[in-house]
């Protein structure tokens, strides 16, 4: 989230409030220190109050709504006790609806599209209290399967927040966190655990993540079970995005396997039963499909509810008036909207359901402040005028402005002053000014001096409205000359001072630590040791290290550009010059190893002949060559000898580069662990396997022999080729005819070179497998030249042909060996 000023906001407010509009100020979020005022509904047993709250922080978003830590600060109108609510505690609050404009867009555009109507969590109160007693009734079902341990989070009221427009509810303040990214040198047990095979305790490490596996899994079931199928979605791990929804109490860091808790169980997203956005849903859809369910969201099964209650009776008997409560709930909610996956043809003949979803559209609307008082009582009393209204909404751009003219007074006095009154008119395009600069200001578009300027002036604002569709970075790439300034100096100036400047790098390296304690990768007593660590030589070495790698990030997309900007001026008359030069570009970031990273790889090469040391760098000299996952060649290199800091850099380089990606690469999801594993725990599991293979091998005795035979045999399948298509064809094959068969030929080559190697030690087997295929180039060149000087046919071709396929099957050979080695399994594991 992007830091701004509150002040700003509050200046900016004030400016719209001095335009003395007609109407109320848009309000997209709340800013810490703001008091709240709810009519609220606690959730089991129902008591109706006031509630006052003082907002602590925004936590965050999503499609679902916006998440706030508040205070009460008092309730009042208090009949008798709410039961969970105690004044000057901190609770959760969430408004359904999102923060961002464009996920609010996308989120209602499904349900639409699904349901046929508007998001009822949003605009329906029976849906929202439907969504807490469905909570209630799981978080009792919790916690008969798992002991009496409070593993699911407990919402406490309901409300309507009348200024946004949207219900809400209250829940438990949890002070949790996602998964820690935990080292793990043994995967291949972990992958085993996970197929439900047995595996040695000690073998076995990841316990954080184990356990949030099971409990998940566990829970899904449990959901299941009670009826609450689509509520399973949330928490369904192949999903790849719902782990977040499961936190771990800081209280319970000493133990990884206790303190898991299940916080959300309102969806965001309609699952469509023909967009599946997950590879989780594909399962999903299916299973929905076969319940009768086309259109998931949050549907669940009352008569399996009920089953499970009455085989625990003395469990769920505090909550016998909130099943009554949740039945009809249920029943409105279910029929607010058209739903005609679901209805069908009860749609034809059903007054009641018709008259429901009338009266929740007007409902929806006063809860949206679409309708003022005077305007709701007019369409319940009328299904024609209801209807009406429900049709403006349809009207591309207009229907929202349509809709507002005719339900509210205040709007419909503010859009016939714009129309009647210059001034009027002027004052409402500053009032949006300000509105916009607020916005505008929060995202991180603008600072608060010019959030200021776009309020103050109207030229600036006209300006910059259109760039408010770019992205945050782009836009203010474009009109910040700073920012532009700045980023150019990280880029370019930055890493040379660090490389050349001991405080600067040590500076930089406290400066992560604490974004990484902040962001819960580091424990204190890990950024502690990190500290500690500085002066080490070691560590001002890999620094150094980090440093060049971060000099030689533009250099792919410089030499790209560069190479298909020479290509374009050189083909300039060819019209498709553009598309090739684009395309050059694109091979360049494609590319397993690019001119940036043979950078990196010949700077650690140069430095490991520099220190004569081989085994400080026998990690990083490998993994630098590559693209991408070359950035953590040195991070994985010091696993051993600085495990907190390896651990932190790891998870610091790959984890920002994942939450760039939408969805998926939010922070606890799975995608995140995914690619910590696989840039930083893999490559661990691979050093650990092959240190336990060359033990075993070291007991017996090295084999080369096989080698010859194997390129012998290889050579003659390409020779018997070659005569196959001189005896139908007259002539030898082209490399395009064959080149398939010569990657296959020679990957296994190198595969069977490597395993029957017995126990000659690896780097003697890749180096053995290169030999091989060189042989086996050479040996087919001569057969090759002798077969066309046989036959009458040009020799030079040949030659030309034979000096590439040293080149090619060398590189093959060597990566069929590497890769068997790279497969090979642990030992302990068989």
């Amino acid at each position: 989230m992007a830091e701004y000023s509150i002040e700003t906001c509050k200046q900016l407010k004030d400016k719209f409030c001095s335009a003395e509009l007609h109407r109320p100020f848009r309000i997209e979020r709340y800013d810490p220190g703001t008091e709240l005022v709810y009519d609220i509904i606690s959730v089991a047993p129902a008591v109706s109050a006031k509630a006052s709250l003082l907002v602590e922080k925004f936590v965050g978003g999503g499609f679902a709504g916006q998440v706030y830590k508040v205070t009460l600060l008092n309730l009042e109108n208090v009949d008798e006790p709410v039961d969970g609510l105690t004044v000057g505690n901190s609770y959760a609050l969430k408004i359904l609806i999102p923060p961002s404009g464009l996920s609010k867009i996308f989120r209602d555009l499904l349900y639409v599209i699904g349901f046929q109507g508007p998001f009822q969590l949003q605009a329906n109160p029976a849906a929202a209290r439907s969504g807490a007693l469905w909570q209630k009734f799981i978080k009792t079902a919790a916690e008969i399967k798992f002991d009496g341990q409070n593993v699911v989070n407990d919402v406490q009221a309901t409300f309507v927040d009348q200024y946004m427009g949207s219900c809400g509810e209250i829940s438990n303040w949890v002070d949790g966190r996602t998964w820690r990214l935990e080292v793990d040198d043994n995967l291949d047990a972990l992958k085993l655990w996970k197929h439900k095979k047995q595996v040695p305790p000690n073998l076995l490490g990841s316990p954080e993540y184990r356990a949030k596996h099971k409990f998940m899994h566990d829970f899904v079931d449990l959901l299941h079970e009670i009826g609450a199928h689509e509520f399973a979605r949330q928490y369904e791990w192949s999903t790849c995005k719902s782990q977040p929804n499961c936190l771990k109490l800081n209280s319970t860091d000493d133990d990884p396997e206790k303190g898991l808790m299940a916080v959300d169980f309102r969806a965001g997203l309609t699952l469509l039963p023909f967009l599946p956005m997950s590879p989780g849903d594909f399962k999903l859809i299916l299973s929905g499909i076969r319940r009768g369910s086309f259109v998931q969201f949050d549907r669940g099964d009352m008569n399996k509810l009920r089953e499970y209650i009455k085989k625990h009776p003395s469990q769920f008997e505090h909550l016998k008036d909130a099943l009554i409560e949740l039945e009809h709930n249920e029943n409105i909610y279910r029929n607010s909207v058209p739903d005609i996956t679901y209805n069908r043809i009860k749609l034809l003949y059903s007054g009641k359901l018709w008259s429901t979803i009338f009266g929740c559209a007007v409902t929806g609307w006063k809860t949206k402040n679409l309708l003022d008082n005077d305007r709701e009582d007019k369409l319940r009393n009328s299904k024609p005028l209801t209807f009406v209204f429900m049709v403006l909404g349809l009207i591309p751009f207009l229907g929202k402005v349509l809709r507002k003219f005719w339900g509210r007074r205040d709007w419909r006095s503010h859009y016939l002053n714009i129309c009647s009154r210059p001034a009027y008119f002027l004052r409402a395009l500053k009032a949006k000014a300000a509105e916009k600069a607020i916005s505008w200001h929060r995202t991180g578009r603008l600072n608060s001096q010019k959030a200021l300027k776009v309020a103050d002036s109207l030229p600036v604002f006209l300006f910059r409205l259109p760039l408010s569709i770019l992205p945050v970075g782009l836009d203010r790439f474009i009109t910040d000359p700073q920012f532009r300034k700045d980023r150019f100096f990280n880029l370019f100036i930055r890493p040379f001072k660090l490389y050349f400047n001991k405080d600067l790098r040590e500076q930089w390296l406290r400066d992560m630590v604490s974004q990484g304690k902040q962001k819960h990768l580091l424990s204190d007593q890990d950024a502690d040791t990190i500290i500690s660590q500085l002066d080490e030589p070691y560590i001002q070495k890999y620094l150094i290290s980090l440093v060049v790698h971060l000099l030689t990030l533009p250099v792919t997309q410089v030499v790209s550009v560069l190479i298909a900007f020479i290509y374009w001026l050189s083909h300039r008359e060819d019209p498709n010059a553009w598309k090739v030069g684009l395309g050059i570009i694109g091979f360049f970031q494609i590319v397993p190893i690019s001119p940036g990273s043979l950078c990196r790889g010949l700077y650690t090469l140069s430095m490991a002949i520099k220190d004569k040391s081989f085994k400080d760098y026998n990690i990083a000299i490998f993994l630098s060559f590559f693209k991408y996952v070359g950035y953590l060649a040195f991070p994985i290199q010091m696993a051993y000898h600085y495990p907190a800091l390896a651990r932190f850099m790891a998870g610091h380089w790959a984890t920002e580069a994942v939450h760039i990606v939408p969805v998926f690469g939010e922070r606890g999801a799975l995608f995140e662990h995914w690619i910590f594993c696989l840039f930083y725990n893999w490559p661990l599991t691979i050093r650990k396997r092959m240190a336990k293979r060359a033990a075993i091998r070291a007991q017996k005795p090295s084999r080369y022999w096989h080698f010859i035979p194997l390129a012998v045999i290889g050579a003659g399948i390409f020779a018997y080729i070659d005569h196959l298509y001189i005896k139908d064809l007259g002539r030898l094959p082209d490399c395009d005819r064959v080149w398939w068969l010569s990657i296959i030929l020679l990957l296994v080559l190198g595969v069977l070179g490597t395993r029957l190697a017995a126990g000659t030690a690896l780097s003697k087997r890749i180096v053995a497998s290169a030999v091989c295929g060189t042989a086996c180039a050479c040996i087919y060149t001569i057969i090759n030249m002798i077969q066309a000087a046989y036959h009458q046919l040009p020799v030079a071709p040949c030659i030309n042909a034979g000096l590439w396929r040293i080149f090619a099957f060398t590189i093959l050979a060597t990566i069929g060996a590497i890769i068997t080695e790279l497969k090979l399994h642990d030992p302990e594991l068989k």
